[in-house]
C-alpha cells in the first residue's frame, strides 16, 4: 500500500461564493475551465444552492442554471454532503445563491508531495483579503 506521503496531490481548498439578488450568469465559467485545462486546479466537487428569504436552503442542478453551466455537468462528485451544504450556506444572506467548490491546487502537487516525503506537514493556512493587502502596500509606501 502506498503511504500518504507518496500520493501526488496538492493542497485541497474550498470556497463558498455568494450572489446577492440574482443567480450566477456563467461569466466566470470560462475562467474556471481555463484553470482546470491548464492543470492549475482540479475540481473535486461543486454544488450550487439557494437560500430563500425564510432561510431554507435548496440545492440547484446544473440544468436549472442555464446552458452556460452545461460544461460543468459531471463535475459534482457528491463528496459535499448535506451537513457540508448546511454549514457553508449558514454564512449566506437570505435571498441569495451560492456555489460551493472543493478543489485541489494541482499546481502545488509535486511541491506538496516532496514536502510530505521530507516529513513536513501543514500546520496553518489562511487567506489575506485583497483589500487588506492593498491597504498594507499603501501604508508601506507612505
Amino acid at each position: 500500500m502506498t503511504e500518504d506521503t507518496d500520493i501526488e496531490i496538492g493542497p485541497i481548498d474550498y470556497i463558498v461564493l455568494e450572489w446577492t439578488d440574482k443567480q450566477p450568469n456563467g461569466e466566470a465559467i470560462p475562467h474556471l475551465i481555463d484553470l482546470v485545462d491548464r492543470g492549475i486546479i482540479r475540481i473535486i466537487d461543486l454544488v450550487f444552492a439557494t437560500k430563500g428569504e425564510d432561510g431554507t436552503v435548496a440545492q440547484l442542478t446544473v440544468d436549472e442554471l442555464g446552458a452556460e453551466f452545461d460544461v460543468l455537468e459531471g463535475a459534482a462528485t457528491n463528496l459535499i454532503g448535506d451537513d457540508d451544504i448546511a454549514e457553508a450556506t449558514a454564512v449566506l444572506e437570505p435571498g441569495t445563491s451560492a456555489a460551493i467548490i472543493v478543489y485541489e491546487n494541482a499546481w502545488a502537487a509535486p511541491f506538496a508531495t516532496a514536502l510530505r516525503r521530507n516529513g513536513a506537514q501543514l500546520v496553518a493556512s489562511g487567506r489575506i483579503p485583497i483589500n487588506a493587502l492593498l491597504q498594507a502596500l499603501d501604508d508601506a509606501e507612505a
